[in-house]
């Protein structure tokens, strides 16, 4: 077990190399226990690689990392206590919604009725109980979206990966998912938000942090960065985001992201 005061997620030297290519070069960081962390990037700068790397999924090359106390070269000490939305969420089409959701719960082994009281719950929050006998392959990609976030959350982990989590949700879906975002964190679990939707950081992030072609680049409370903006007293955190991923850090290979693994 952590200590009540240890990171939620820190990172040491965490690098991914494929042949020639550098993903993620040199990442040390550290998340608190509860905190929401923005993790931005363009396109290509090693997001999806390092969430992959923290939730088990890719080896690093070098460097170590330790997320809810567990050094994640012990997958099976780190998985208990990980949720997992990838920008696909991974989902059966011949499955009703509410079916994906009890197969979810019963592979993180939670009690029958605690998992029936969870996703009606979370059903009834994300708006989706009159489709939850449906199958999934006559879902939207926002009705997908919301199965995929409430199976990552369903088991309660201590920390949350999230990418793209509002990825095609309506504006009403959106403010669910953002309400819903800051209500796990007021309960005090972890959530790891990789998005492209930067008011969503603005308002939800208590640290951001911005990675560029692999490295990062900058970091701190969302004041602190949109003060690196320099466009007088309008400052914005897009602003901010475009400054600090104009220079182009050095090191070697190429920054696309490569395919996942």
């Amino acid at each position: 077990m952590r200590p009540a005061d240890a990171p939620a997620i820190e990172t040491d030297g965490l690098t991914k190399r494929y042949g020639e290519t550098t993903a993620v070069s040199d990442l040390t960081m550290s998340v608190d226990q509860g905190a929401v962390y923005g993790f931005l990037g363009p396109n290509g700068a090693g997001k999806t690689t390092t969430m992959r790397m923290l939730t088990t999924l890719t080896k690093p090359t070098s460097g170590s990392a330790r997320v809810a106390g567990h050094s994640i070269a012990e997958r099976e000490a780190v998985a208990p206590h990980i949720g997992y939305l990838p920008e696909d969420p991974p989902v059966y089409d011949e499955l009703t919604g509410r079916e994906q959701l009890e197969y979810a719960a019963g592979l993180r082994d939670i009690p029958e009725d605690e998992a029936d009281e969870r996703i009606q719950s979370l059903l009834e929050r994300f708006d989706l109980r009159a489709d939850a006998n449906k199958r999934i392959e006559d879902y939207s990609k926002g009705m997908r979206q919301k199965v995929g976030v409430i199976q990552a959350v369903l088991h309660e982990p201590a920390v949350a990966f999230l990418d793209e989590p509002t990825s095609g949700l309506d504006p009403r879906a959106a403010r669910t998912m953002r309400d819903t975002i800051a209500d796990l964190a007021d309960r005090e679990m972890t959530i790891f938000l990789s998005t492209h939707i930067l008011p969503v950081v603005d308002e939800l992030a208590d640290e951001i942090g911005v990675l560029h072609n692999g490295e990062l680049v900058a970091e701190g409370d969302p004041e602190t960065l949109k003060s690196r903006a320099e466009t007088g007293d309008a400052r914005s955190l897009e602003d901010a985001f475009l400054e600090v991923t104009r220079e182009e850090p050095q090191h070697e290979g190429a920054t696309a992201e490569p395919p996942l693994e």
